[in-house]
């Protein structure tokens, strides 16, 4: 793969610490995309708002009013993970689908190309800009936008089980399956949009956990340990 989409869970980012983030365990994902931009693999990253707010678990607000919040949640996210990413030597950039003063940049895949021509690792901050839809489909849509070979999604489990695996001990993981086995079988890999957004665009996917060593740098040299989903 030359050109990858890293989505980040929120929740995987903050630790053991539920909120907010765990520094050590984002120093340690800026350690691995350094070595992939290294290595000539241009990255761009989407992190979801998780670690500071699930507007869709609150019934007080209005949905719009509650996905605007998470909208602000992954910009704060990629704001902090991208100074960390600088402090280990990587340069970076923002875009968002909408203006934020100063912070960041507004997306276009003209400008998202100039960075990765630049080396930088790219972040997809804000969603897509509308509510009702989630960082799983913002992250498969930009994805498609800048022609990415495919997804690997970094989370808190370590790939796709049959069941929940916190509920269910006997839960069983899946090494491959397709996107199609993903839609009729209603896993939640990611929601059913992005699935169908995959399936249509032939985006495959690679789910791990990110606190694996190294996980995100073996999910590209091959010795992946997570579930494959193919298109």
């Amino acid at each position: 793969m030359k050109r990858v989409l890293l989505k980040l869970s929120g929740e995987a980012l903050a630790g053991d610490k539920k909120t907010g983030f765990d520094e050590t365990v984002v120093r340690g994902v800026a350690k691995q995309v350094k070595q992939l931009i290294d290595g000539g693999i241009e990255t761009g990253i989407v992190i979801g708002g998780g670690n500071f707010w699930r507007g869709r678990t609150s019934d007080a607000i209005d949905r719009t009013k509650a996905d605007q919040i998470g909208m602000l949640a992954t910009v704060m996210n990629c704001i902090y993970v991208s100074e960390i990413f600088r402090s280990e030597g990587i340069r970076t950039n923002i875009l968002t689908p909408f203006a934020c003063g100063s912070f960041t940049k507004l997306f276009s895949k003209d400008r998202a190309n100039k960075y990765f021509a630049h080396n930088m690792a790219v972040f997809f901050a804000g969603g897509t800009g509308h509510p009702y839809f989630s960082t799983d489909t913002a992250a498969v849509l930009r994805a498609v936008e800048i022609d990415a070979d495919g997804m690997l999604l970094a989370k808190a489990v370590d790939g796709v089980y049959d069941s929940d695996p916190k509920l269910n001990p006997d839960a069983v993981r899946y090494d491959s399956l397709s996107i199609e086995e993903v839609i009729e079988k209603k896993l939640a890999v990611v929601d059913l949009t992005a699935s169908i957004m995959c399936m249509e665009h032939k985006m495959p996917m690679f789910v791990f956990s990110l606190n694996e060593p190294d996980s995100i740098v073996k999910a590209i040299s091959g010795s992946f340990n997570g579930t494959e989903i193919t298109v």
